[in-house]
């Protein structure tokens, strides 16, 4: 095994959004019993992206990518690990990083790889990347990719769904940098006690799309959100314990946080609930809704271009997803 001199770093991000808008008043005219006030009041977002007629999940994450790779200023050539987090892909299989890798021309040593932990996934796929990084320094660069087509598994009509989730992609390019810069550590917490909470039925191998096209839940994602919020609530401060302890730091020596982009409201209340105040976060939940695994990424993105995360700060990312799974990581930037 050939062990890393270098520390694992984020050298690059980038984010796509697609091409058509849903505001607050155009969804109330599909569910006449809500009103924007009543939107804003209890979610905080005002819009929506969805896909059009020519955009597809792959085609999102491919123009993510090619930010992340010109933000990284990087050879296409010199990434030796794709990962792509998704519970929206193209295909069922093959996977979606296949795809990548093609379209890029990526070389055959390459590994690639996706994974599903629901809206968790970009966290989740940053460890691995991270950790393979460090376990095999032949691999220069990984490609890891947050990228959702939600609206395509949204009943217009229901009013738990159709107001938070949305469309988009996010990516990070991971690289060499020098020590202590870089990947930390990350922390992992299940409680699947609610599982059945949020899910999409459809398509898998107990409720195949086809043999249930006259049961509308079937094909459509589901959610609760009470149980979600008391998942969160209860959950998401002990995961960033865990990371901050198992690095042997206080919260107050964390510079900046990146959370999954579920619901304003939610982040502002677990700002309040660690006792830290919102200026060492951004949100962006507001402007674009819930992009599932793409939303840490697109909110890491932006928050870097916006100059948001400044160099020798400690950032800490963390989400949840349906299960229920948390996780955070931390990097030294």
């Amino acid at each position: 095994m050939q062990m890393r001199e270098f520390g694992i770093g984020i050298i690059g991000t980038g984010h796509f959004l697609p091409s058509v808008v849903q505001s607050n008043e155009e969804l109330c005219e599909i569910i006449p019993d809500l009103t924007p006030e009543w939107i804003i009041s209890k979610t905080g977002i005002k819009r929506r992206y969805h896909v059009g007629s020519n955009e597809t999940a792959s085609s999102m994450a491919i123009e993510a990518s090619k930010n992340a790779i010109n933000n990284a200023c990087i050879d296409a050539k010199e990434i030796g690990l794709v990962i792509v987090a998704s519970f929206s892909q193209d295909y069922l299989f093959p996977p979606m990083s296949a795809k990548i890798h093609a379209h890029f021309e990526l070389k055959k040593e390459c590994q690639i790889l996706d994974i599903n932990t629901n809206c968790v996934g970009l966290v989740t796929a940053l460890t691995i990347a991270a950790e393979r990084m460090n376990s095999d320094s032949s691999i220069k660069n990984a490609l890891v990719i947050g990228v959702e087509v939600l609206s395509k598994f949204t009943n217009p009509k229901d009013k738990e769904t159709a107001v938070f989730f949305s469309d988009g992609a996010s990516a990070v390019i991971l690289g060499n940098v020098t020590k202590p810069y870089g990947f930390k550590s990350a922390k992992f917490l299940t409680d699947s006690s609610t599982y059945e909470s949020v899910r999409m039925r459809g398509g898998g191998s107990v409720y195949p799309i086809a043999e249930k096209q006259d049961d509308l839940k079937v094909l459509y994602a589901e959610q609760n959100g009470l149980a979600t919020w008391k998942q969160a609530v209860t959950n998401f401060p002990v995961v960033i314990h865990k990371v901050l302890d198992h690095e042997s730091l206080k919260m107050d020596e964390i510079d900046f946080f990146i959370f999954h982009q579920a619901n304003g409201f939610l982040i502002d209340y677990l700002m309040k609930k660690m006792k830290v105040p919102l200026s060492k976060t951004y949100t962006n939940v507001e402007e674009i809704g819930n992009t599932g695994a793409a939303s840490i990424g697109i909110a890491l993105s932006e928050a870097f271009s916006k100059g948001l995360i400044k160099k020798d700060s400690n950032l800490l990312i963390a989400g949840i997803g349906a299960g229920f799974n948390f996780g955070a990581c931390i990097f030294r930037v």
